[in-house]
């Protein structure tokens, strides 16, 4: 018999065995599977027949064949496609895995395991959700009809430990010298909204920042699926989303989360993704004493978040564009934008300041921006380089007794 002979023929007999006895432990199943691998596959080496006992252990107490890729700690995305289509991404490229499900309806049954345990539900009449693994890996679902070639997860894995400022400077993602700013801008309490493309690296930057935040606060965090890994507050509570039951009630929004959160005395709110009508919610929350809230949304530019931001208040509410345009003003202070760029390296690209409202449009005020200095052997050459523009609103340093860090002449790293 092959590899995947023995491995089928093992999975059986332990079937059949489960069927008739239980075993004391996990412990005890893995003992087990570790002997019958031993009798059958002889002809393998070491190597060989640990990987058969883990992926007969994996079937049954595991997630079958996404195991040993979630337990890989260079793989940063998981894509299945459907059950014999599984694409990993891997020191920031994309690449066919080896591994396939030995069906659909076995994809279909890890998919019920992950999202049975953060209490979702997703069948043909709820066919998308999103859900989280219990190290904080944010998973998205769809099924069929909505996904046509089957079943399809697209799994986000996050490090076990978070990233730091140092590592986004090593990294070039960020300069020294605009790092500086951002800290101070935290602790100051400026209201900051990251925006971004997908996989630019919004969620990891919001927890970069959240490690500013003083430890004496108390900050409520509101996510559709909870993964952010903020470690440095004791005072926090994580707020999370709910969908609707079979049948359509008991749906708990992001909106009815920022409104619960002004009851429970938070210094900050952190919102883990803005997307829709909750915009308003979040501005009116940032404009009620709730300064050093963070947030991030999806968008191509500073410009694009702002037109972004009006479009999702415009999506709840019919409020005059000049309205929307004062709350957001009013609300938010700095802007960060972030993009995957094509060496697949994700900067920081613009750090601009709100200024305020002239002749009705928002008036922005660039403090950094990424600036290209060509390419050698595929890789990118620049960074942030200071515009020559000061922050404008000093109040909240002033208020924090805090001042700005020095600006290097030219600003350039």
């Amino acid at each position: 018999m092959n590899q995947e002979e023995i491995i089928l023929s093992i999975k059986k007999n332990l079937q059949h065995y489960i069927e008739t006895y239980d075993f004391e432990d996990d412990g005890a199943m893995l003992r087990w599977i570790e002997e019958q691998t031993l009798d059958i596959a002889i002809q393998f080496n070491n190597k060989a027949k640990k990987e058969m006992v883990m992926r007969v252990y994996n079937a049954f107490r595991g997630y079958d064949v996404l195991q040993p890729l979630i337990d890989d700690p260079a793989i940063t995305e998981i894509m299945i496609n459907h059950h014999q289509q599984i694409f990993i991404e891997k020191e920031g490229r994309v690449m066919l895995s080896d591994y396939v499900f030995e069906s659909e309806q076995k994809l279909e049954d890890i998919i019920q395991l992950i999202v049975g345990k953060v209490n979702r539900i997703v069948n043909d009449s709820s066919p998308i959700v999103d859900a989280r693994l219990p190290d904080g890996s944010r998973v998205n679902v769809v099924l069929p009809p909505i996904a046509l070639h089957g079943p399809t997860i697209t799994i986000r894995k996050f490090p076990e430990q978070p990233l730091t400022m140092d590592n986004l400077i090593s990294y070039g993602s960020i300069t020294e010298e605009a790092s500086q700013l951002l800290k101070t801008l935290v602790k100051a309490k400026y209201n900051i909204f990251i925006g971004g493309g997908t996989g630019s690296g919004k969620t990891t930057f919001l927890n970069v920042l959240s490690q500013y935040i003083p430890d004496d606060e108390r900050i409520i965090t509101i996510e559709d699926s909870a993964e952010l890994q903020i470690r440095t507050i004791p005072n926090i509570v994580s707020l999370e989303t709910r969908n609707a039951n079979t049948e359509g009630k008991g749906e708990i929004s992001i909106s009815q989360l920022i409104r619960t959160s002004l009851r429970m005395r938070p210094n900050r709110i952190i919102v883990g993704e803005v997307r829709g009508a909750e915009a308003l919610d979040m501005l009116q929350a940032m404009n009620t004493g709730h300064d050093g809230s963070l947030s991030t949304a999806h968008a191509n530019s500073v410009h694009d978040m702002v037109s972004r931001l009006e479009t999702m208040v415009l999506s709840n509410v019919q409020l005059p564009v000049e309205v929307i345009r004062s709350q957001i003003s009013s609300a938010i202070d700095i802007f960060v934008h972030l993009s995957r760029i094509r060496d697949r390296s994700r900067r920081i690209m613009e750090i601009s300041e709100v200024k305020g409202m002239e002749n009705g449009e928002i008036q922005l005020n660039p403090l950094y921006q990424f600036v290209e200095d060509g390419e050698e052997k595929g890789k990118v050459l620049g960074g942030l380089r200071h515009t020559g523009q000061s922050l404008f609103h000093l109040e909240k340093l002033h208020l924090a007794g805090l001042s700005l860090p020095e600006i290097k002449e030219g600003g350039a790293h």
